[in-house]
């Protein structure tokens, strides 16, 4: 079974998850992501569709984490997928082509970094995200600490942590983290602007020093979940999210 589809489309590529458990996070599913953005990059084209299905991203799969932790091998496991997601948030902000993302259903916990470093998203009514950290027990990956503050402020970020909200279509919008809401976001017309006007827009939102500042920051959430993974709170939470 593919786990993603690449697929030209009117005004660029369309990248699409077809992973298993929602695109659920794991190593091989990663891997075929990078494997697609590798593709991309030889393209390079003017724009860049991320699709996902009936659930856009379910995160990290937490049973796999707590299989991994009861059985000594929490830290190993999660060196398996924290850093390749944190690559691919970087690389989606670094990308030349603009990056939209079409959601529906949940965007749970490390997926919605993909949502994080689009720079654009229309989503589905059914569409919420919902970080889930503070009920697991797992310090925050895919860009919640290292770019969603720079998107909605660090006090928002951190209120939307701590609370742990299920944040609807109409939030994000809100928010600014989406531009609209459709019953058909996968429809949504890609920019056709000039190019090198978009291209110069983004380089210039996001320059080098800029970049510099997310990819530490990202280097530090890992740090941190490869800290709190072999806490034993962890397994405790993880036990109790998946054994209510």
């Amino acid at each position: 079974m593919d786990l993603v589809a690449l697929r030209d489309r009117a005004g660029g590529l369309e990248l699409q998850l077809t992973a298993p458990r929602a695109n659920a996070l794991e190593p091989g599913f990663l891997d075929a992501i990078r494997a697609g953005l590798d593709k991309v990059e030889t393209v390079s084209p003017q724009n860049l569709l991320l699709t996902g299905g009936r659930n856009f991203c379910s995160g990290g799969d937490v049973a796999r984490f707590a299989q991994a932790v009861a059985e000594g091998q929490g830290r190993d496991y999660a060196l398996q997928v924290v850093p390749k997601l944190q690559e691919i948030v970087l690389r989606l902000l670094s990308l030349p082509s603009i990056v939209t993302v079409a959601a529906r259903g949940a965007v749970t916990g490390g997926g919605a970094g993909l949502l994080f470093a689009a720079d654009r998203a229309v989503l589905h009514p059914s569409c919420f995200v919902q970080p889930y950290y503070s009920q697991v027990g797992f310090a925050p990956d895919g860009g919640w600490a290292a770019l969603l503050p720079e998107k909605i402020g660090a006090g928002r970020a951190l209120s939307w942590l701590a609370q742990d909200q299920r944040i609807t279509a109409k939030g994000l919008v809100s928010l600014g983290l989406a531009e609209a809401i459709s019953e058909t976001p996968e429809e949504i017309a890609l920019s056709d602007g000039e190019r090198g006007s978009l291209q110069a827009a983004k380089n210039l939102v996001w320059d080098a020093a800029r970049l510099a500042q997310i990819k530490a920051r990202l280097q530090a959430e890992t740090d941190a979940f490869l800290h709190q993974i072999e806490q034993p709170e962890t397994l405790e939470g993880m036990n109790r999210f998946l054994h209510p």
